[in-house]
């Protein structure tokens, strides 16, 4: 598994192929933009028994343009660093019932902040062939150039390889992003952005900042998370 992963990550490109104007993606509404925002897929899952719910969302803009979901069995155990095995597959069951085809696709998880640079949003970019963005919630590996706690909304920080990374010392593999705060606290801890295919590390972090929407996570996570738990729910 690890040597497939390390096979993805050659695959995989860490710059801006993306097909769109980054500048025109945003969740907030803009009848100057309306025709010209690209479809954006938001994925997260809900897990019960040996079973996923994979769910996906697509928004223009602020617009729900489709949701889909599949429920299916999980054959691989759960290994730190090996999700994507676990995980990919349901995830693309539920793409395989979506009518559109997103112009970019944001994770719940990480991209190339991955101890072979292959997270699940550079494994499954790869597999759909389109732009990725991985969005976490922790940070799995690399370092932070910057101490994290109680940074002002809108700050970012690189993430740069270290020992833990098959990368060069140093390389940029993604941003701390804080991307909500609070006055007093509770402090609210940041996201770890980065590339999952087709976009840099750069352009990863400024999209993530044009899709969030006064919530911690990109509207288009946020609202595959609740997708995710009202399937669950049903199931």
């Amino acid at each position: 598994m690890e040597a497939l992963q390390r096979r993805v990550a050659d695959a995989a490109r860490f710059d801006d192929h993306v097909g769109f104007d980054p500048a025109a993606v945003g969740v907030t509404g803009d009848a100057s933009l309306a025709g010209d925002r690209p479809l954006v897929a938001g994925v997260d899952q809900a897990f019960f028994d040996d079973r996923a719910v994979s769910a996906v969302v697509c928004l223009r803009g602020d617009e729900v343009v489709e949701r889909a979901h599949a429920v299916t069995d999980l054959s691989v155990p759960y290994i730190p660093g090996l999700l994507s095995f676990r995980e990919g597959g349901p995830i693309l069951a539920a793409f395989e019932t979506l009518d559109s085809t997103p112009d970019l696709v944001v994770f719940d998880g990480s991209g190339r902040i991955h101890f072979r640079q292959a997270g699940l949003a550079t494994h499954l970019g790869v597999v759909l062939d389109v732009p990725s963005v991985g969005v976490a919630k922790t940070l799995l590996c690399g370092r932070v150039e910057a101490d994290v706690d109680g940074r002002p909304e809108g700050w970012r920080a690189p993430v740069v390889a270290d020992g833990t990374v098959d990368a060069p010392a140093g390389t940029v593999l993604g941003y701390a992003y804080q991307s909500r705060q609070y006055e007093s606290k509770p402090v609210i801890n940041p996201l770890y952005v980065s590339p999952g295919h087709r976009v840099s590390a750069a352009t990863a972090v400024d999209l993530v900042e044009r899709l969030c929407a006064g919530y911690k996570l990109p509207e288009p996570t946020r609202l595959a998370d609740r997708y995710a738990d009202e399937c669950k729910g049903r199931t």
